[in-house]
């Protein structure tokens, strides 16, 4: 079990998501960084998707009140337990009393408290996830606060080794397009509705992610992207990733906690593997985009299955060795 003692706003507790529920009208929710959540908890032995808390805002700090094994994955955030420092994505043992500090990040902006088990609420809807808007999931269906406490499913001095690490995603997996962090995207249904030149500059330019943007949404700033003419779309089904393009053609990018409907046209969509990527682009920094086919997509996801892959053999081969 763990207390917060930070004020930070924002951390919540977040799963791979709720899936099955859109027809509902209830969003997905989950980790913004589904794969700095599985490699957490893979160091742990835990299952991928076990519930663990995203920490968006820094500092953040948390006593121990009993012995647990945990991990910390996602944004190199200057971790240290008990003033000793942790390196990115590394799993430690804890002792009843410790306090555990997460800084400033010098890249990425999400980290990941990964607890030996999972992190121990209520499933609802089959998830852990928390729903801020409809104030369900998680733990009272909020962001955490000061004073709360937090169990894990497997407290207790880890029979599992520990102080070990991972390779990140962002060195295992880089993605940049002159020098400047990349995601790529699948055109979607109204992309051909769009000038020639918008399209053309959505490709070769910068995108910065405006202040305006959260776990709903990211909104980006840039060359105004624009139709050949005006359209009115009826409201649609959308999902996390969907680039849709407002009046004023500055887009609108869906993030994890998006609504599962609206009706602004589909420029394109970021596709499900490079999600992760942009979970951790900070705001106001800039992105860019490339262009990819579904093949392209599919084979991206793969790559990603086989980086998780190598990480557990690795982890496996760790525990061995320390037997």
């Amino acid at each position: 079990m763990i207390e917060v003692l930070s004020t930070t706003a924002l951390a919540t507790v977040q799963d791979f998501g709720r899936f099955g529920s859109l027809g509902y009208g209830v969003g997905t929710s989950g980790a913004m960084d589904h794969l700095a959540l599985a490699l957490g908890n893979l160091m742990l032995g835990n299952p991928e998707g076990a519930a663990a808390i995203e920490i968006p805002m820094f500092t953040f700090e948390v006593r121990f009140v009993q012995d647990c094994a945990f991990a910390v994955s996602g944004a190199a955030c200057d971790a240290s337990l008990d003033g000793q420092p942790l390196p990115p994505y590394w799993v430690a043992q804890a002792r009843e009393g410790q306090v555990l500090s997460l800084g400033y990040p010098t890249s990425g902006s999400r980290a990941y408290l990964c607890l030996a088990g999972g992190v121990d609420v209520p499933s609802v809807l089959g998830s852990r996830s928390t729903q801020l808007r409809g104030e369900f999931g998680g733990l009272h269906g909020r962001a955490l606060q000061q004073g709360d406490r937090i169990a894990a499913l497997r407290p207790g001095v880890s029979k599992l080794p520990s102080d070990f690490g991972v390779v990140s995603p962002s060195h295992a997996l880089p993605l940049l397009c002159d020098g400047v962090p990349a995601m790529r995207v699948l055109p979607a249904a109204e992309y051909d509705c769009f000038l020639d030149e918008s399209r053309a500059a959505f490709w070769a330019g910068e995108w910065k992610i405006t202040t305006q943007s959260n776990r709903y949404g990211y909104r980006l700033e840039g060359a105004p992207i624009l139709p050949k003419a005006p359209m009115e779309i009826r409201s649609h089904g959308i999902v996390p990733g969907v680039i849709q393009v407002p009046h004023g053609g500055q887009p609108i990018i869906q993030m994890r906690d998006a609504q599962p409907s609206g009706g602004y046209p589909k420029f394109g969509t970021v596709i499900e593997a490079d999600l992760w990527r942009l979970g951790q682009a900070p705001i106001g920094s800039k992105v860019r985009f490339v262009e990819c086919s579904y093949a392209e997509a599919v084979a991206a996801l793969e790559d990603n299955q086989r980086y998780l892959v190598q990480v557990r053999r690795l982890v496996d081969l760790h525990r061995l060795a320390s037997h």
